[in-house]
């Protein structure tokens, strides 16, 4: 029987759209976009890292209800966890730590620590 993998219980800070930096891994070093997140899991997909590829077998085209689907081998991106990447701040374009700072609407917003700019907004 297969065990279930337990539900991710950090922060999830980064969001779709940011620049971050892999810290660890084979990809240690890259940067990349966000293209989705897995909260459940704790993970995000970035563009361009983790990439493994897949093999899907040619099927037939007779079926009319049928999407047509790339065949042979496939090059998709799989997710990191949170804690091997950092966020890359667009102002001073370093990998920096975020700060959780009250914006004046009240809401929390995300900072850079290295140059105090905001990254939400």
């Amino acid at each position: 029987m297969k065990k279930k993998k337990p539900v991710y219980e950090g922060k999830m800070n980064l969001k779709k759209g940011d620049e971050v930096i892999v810290l660890a891994g084979k990809d240690k070093g890259k940067r990349g976009k966000i293209i989705r997140t897995v909260p459940e899991e704790g993970k995000v997909i970035v563009d361009g890292v983790n990439v493994v590829t897949r093999h899907q077998k040619a099927r037939s085209a007779s079926s009319r209800a049928m999407v047509k689907q790339q065949l042979g081998e496939m090059q998709m991106p799989l997710g990191v966890m949170v804690g091997k990447v950092m966020l890359v701040c667009p102002k001073c374009n370093k990998e920096t730590r975020m700060a959780r700072l009250p914006a004046a609407d009240g809401k929390m917003t995300r900072s850079c620590r290295k140059c105090g700019e905001l990254l939400d907004g």
